[in-house]
């Protein structure tokens, strides 16, 4: 039994992705979010955190997208279809990409979700100094270091195609959720050309497509 505890609007569209590049066969128990956007209390009955992705199999527990990403790589990408080669030049970019993902990119992505949504979920009376105090964080700290990082995703992009080298490897699973809320809520001016191209190149995969029939997935820009 191989199950994806799946979480609507989520990270977990990665999980559902890969498990279709691999070829595995698996089920989804899809979780609503609620009326404040956290994953229902159900998920800690799977894991103590009640976060997902989460991966059951072989009676075993698997959390944490890059770790369950990297468990599937492992023990199923056989032939390194997805993963370049290690010690290789493209070996130690894809190490890099996939710890980036979740270390770098996506804590200043929920900085930048939860300044902007502040102001909104403030009561009234203080509201306008939430604008304030989220506006000053955005302007200052937040919206800085995202130009930066956004920068250098396109950089890379030019580069080869791909995070990790020319070819198509996990690491673009891994980054493709942080791509594609950047592009969503971040790029005002919309996505330079390599990261566009590159938008346009993981969308067209079988398997992502298939994995957004599958899920409840907002990024893919449909």
């Amino acid at each position: 039994m191989r199950r994806v505890h799946y979480l609507e609007d989520s990270r977990a569209h990665r999980i559902l992705w890969l498990l279709e590049e691999l070829g595995l066969d698996y089920d989804i128990k899809t979780y609503k979010r609620g009326p404040d956007m956290r994953a229902p209390r159900e998920l800690k009955n799977i894991h103590p955190l009640g976060k997902s992705p989460v991966l059951e199999e072989d009676n075993a527990v698997y959390a944490e997208s890059g770790a369950i990403t990297g468990y599937l790589i492992d023990r199923y990408d056989t032939s390194g279809a997805f993963k370049p080669a290690p010690g290789t030049e493209n070996g130690e970019r894809y190490r890099y990409w996939m710890h980036y993902a979740e270390g770098s990119a996506m804590p200043l992505l929920l900085q930048k979700l939860l300044f902007t949504m502040l102001p909104k979920r403030a009561p009234a009376l203080i509201r306008p100094v939430a604008r304030k105090i989220s506006d000053t964080a955005l302007d200052k700290m937040v919206d800085p270091q995202l130009a930066d990082h956004l920068a250098f995703w396109e950089s890379e992009l030019a580069r080869d195609g791909y995070f990790a080298g020319p070819d198509f490897s996990a690491a673009d699973i891994m980054m493709s959720f942080p791509v594609e809320a950047a592009a969503d809520r971040a790029m005002e001016n919309g996505p330079g050309p390599a990261t566009a191209a590159y938008l346009k190149a993981i969308r067209a995969r079988p398997a992502y497509q298939k994995a957004v029939e599958k899920g409840a997935y907002r990024y893919s820009g449909s």
